[in-house]
């Protein structure tokens, strides 16, 4: 599959092919005659004129203006002198959302930089030369700075890549491929260092993993219900369209087609409409909200995914750089297009919505646990001798403990602005850390719906209801139980759970 690369829009779908299937890009010629003449401009426009980057120092010492004779060192020295990241390397597929990042955005042709540069970018994906990025460094104000200086300083030749499962010199990995590193021509240095490649980058995956965790957490959702024969009315098209808000009601409507064919689900009419004598009903009028209120729920994590994917898009569709040149009318606009602020808030609102989940989860799993509230279920769905053995008890520990680091990792980073750079950088987004904690966040609501995935595919087996299931939820058991056969007598269970988060992170 080929992908063109500053032709039309990018689309997450198109981002995913790329990052997880092995799809190639290219650059479509009418992109490199665009970026030819975009260079071609810049490069005459700036002969006479003071030029940020260009002819002048970074930051406060662009009051410097730099000679001639110095031009393309100061585009090496910029790379050299941010390459002062630490911490872990990031994530190699981070680094290449990256690396897709920062190609979409200078084949819009707006950055007056060389063609080669941009052909090279697209050699680099397509050969899977991933640059070694380390998480700390950037407060994505002038965009990624330090994180962008180690990917420029790989496709320059004197960093580091992920190269066929190792981490390698960028010169060895280029002598593999027969490819040159790239050569500075004008104000490349600055181009590739400028934006919010790093923070939209990690923003890009953590988007592909959120959608993956909403639809689990739609599915147990569903099952759940399923489990405790839950009446049918708290999904119901009447009771949801009442409120106007399209994530509640896009999920109501997930679950009745999750549920539409269920032989557990009970309809209130045939249950509670009829005349009784009762005056006290053994099983409740109204499920707990864990299993009731999940539109409301997960709702609002539905539509803070959609409005982050939007964000997140634009972002990589858009010119994240400073200053702009615009061939077409034959200026340079100075500004501030790197400044991360869009995608930094969209990932605090986005690992407090995922934390909900884990949240949701954690609430639900209790619920399949604790005997006096399901009535159902033995103690921990324990089905072998109370007492003596545990059932899964030791596992809700774990769900509890990551959920609670989630939350405490919840606190916005986007309100975390300190000014550096000699007050220069006085209001900074924060976005690489913001983007680097979502993505954390994600990572251990997989951990704790694997906790999940196990206890209810346990509660089935125990009430052997999984002849009755919708298909979904039956397919879902079924998977379960190739991972492990019901539990009976107590067994580690931490093998289990990574082989479950392995299969939900698909």
């Amino acid at each position: 599959m080929m992908i063109a690369i500053g032709e039309n829009t990018l689309k997450l779908t198109e981002v995913q092919q790329i990052l997880f299937f092995n799809a190639k890009v290219f650059l479509p010629e009418v992109v490199l005659q665009r970026a030819e003449k975009n260079f071609q401009f810049l490069k005459a426009f700036s002969a006479d004129k003071v030029i940020y980057g260009i002819n002048t120092g970074f930051g406060p010492m662009a009051q410097y203006k730099i000679p001639y004779v110095d031009r393309l060192t100061l585009q090496y020295n910029l790379i050299r002198s941010h390459a002062s990241g630490s911490g872990k390397p990031i994530a190699e597929v981070f680094s290449k959302a990256m690396l897709l990042d920062r190609l979409s955005t200078l084949a819009c042709c707006k950055s007056g930089v060389h063609p080669d540069l941009i052909l090279l970018i697209t050699e680099m994906l397509n050969r899977d030369l991933i640059p070694v990025i380390y998480e700390h460094g950037g407060v994505g104000a002038s965009g990624d700075l330090v994180q962008l200086a180690h990917m420029a300083l790989a496709i320059i030749g004197e960093g580091e890549v992920f190269y066929k499962g190792e981490i390698t010199s960028a010169q060895q990995a280029f002598e593999a491929e027969k490819l040159i590193p790239f050569a500075i021509r004008l104000r490349e240095g600055l181009a590739l260092m400028n934006g919010t490649s790093c923070m939209t980058g990690i923003a890009l995956v953590n988007l592909l993993k959120a959608e993956k965790l909403l639809k689990w957490s739609i599915l147990f959702s569903a099952t759940i219900n399923e489990i405790f024969g839950a009446y049918n009315d708290h999904v119901s098209a009447p009771l949801n369209s009442a409120k106007l808000h399209k994530g509640q009601n896009e999920v109501a409507a997930a679950l009745r087609d999750l549920l539409k064919d269920s032989k557990l689900i009970r309809n209130r009419q045939e249950h509670l409409y009829t005349a009784t004598n009762e005056t006290h009903f053994k099983e409740k009028v109204q499920e707990y909200y864990s299993l009731r209120c999940t539109p409301q729920i997960i709702g609002p994590v539905w539509d803070t995914v959609q409005q982050a994917k939007a964000t997140v898009l634009n972002e990589l569709n858009s010119v994240s750089d400073n200053p702009i040149v615009d061939d077409s009318l034959q200026n340079v606009f100075h500004g501030g297009n790197f400044h991360g602020d869009y995608v930094a808030l969209e990932m605090d609102k986005l690992k407090i919505a995922i934390t909900k989940i884990s949240m949701l989860a954690d609430r639900q799993l209790n619920y399949l646990l604790n005997d006096k509230l399901n009535g159902k279920l033995p103690p921990f769905i324990n089905n072998a001798i109370i007492g003596l053995n545990f059932g899964i008890q030791g596992i809700q520990y774990t769900a509890t403990s990551t959920v609670a680091e989630n939350q405490s990792l919840s606190m916005p980073v986007y309100i975390h602005s300190i000014p550096s750079n000699n007050d220069n950088q006085d209001v900074v987004s924060m976005g690489s850390n913001a983007a680097l904690i979502a993505a954390k966040v994600i990572d251990n609501t997989f951990e704790v719906l694997s906790v999940h995935a196990l206890a209810i595919a346990e509660a089935i087996s125990s009430l052997g209801l999984a002849e009755q299931l919708s298909p979904e939820p039956k397919q879902f058991y079924d998977s379960m139980r190739k991972i492990t056969p019901a539990i009976i007598e107590d067994v580690p269970a931490f093998k289990i759970l990574a082989a479950i988060q392995t299969y939900l992170k698909g």
